[in-house]
């Protein structure tokens, strides 16, 4: 009797630890998984943004030619 009773034991010991890592595994991962996405909107952002400063840049370099050409007149 007293060697089932270790056995349940031993038992309910294992699958608290089984399912704790697991639980623990899973919120890693879901932690791992919000600062990946995190980062992807970040860089969205970036990507986003980019294309307006490409174009900023356009118009920024056509007014100092401008100023260049009146300068040289």
């Amino acid at each position: 009797m007293a060697d089932i009773i270790v056995a349940l034991i031993a038992l309910a010991g294992t699958a608290l630890g089984t399912f704790g890592g697991i639980l623990t595994s899973s919120k890693l991962t879901n932690y791992r998984l919000k600062q990946l996405e995190n980062k992807v909107n970040e860089h969205n952002n970036y990507a986003h943004r980019l294309p307006v400063v490409e174009e900023k840049i356009k118009v920024i370099n056509h007014r100092i030619s401008d100023l260049e050409h009146e300068k040289e007149e």
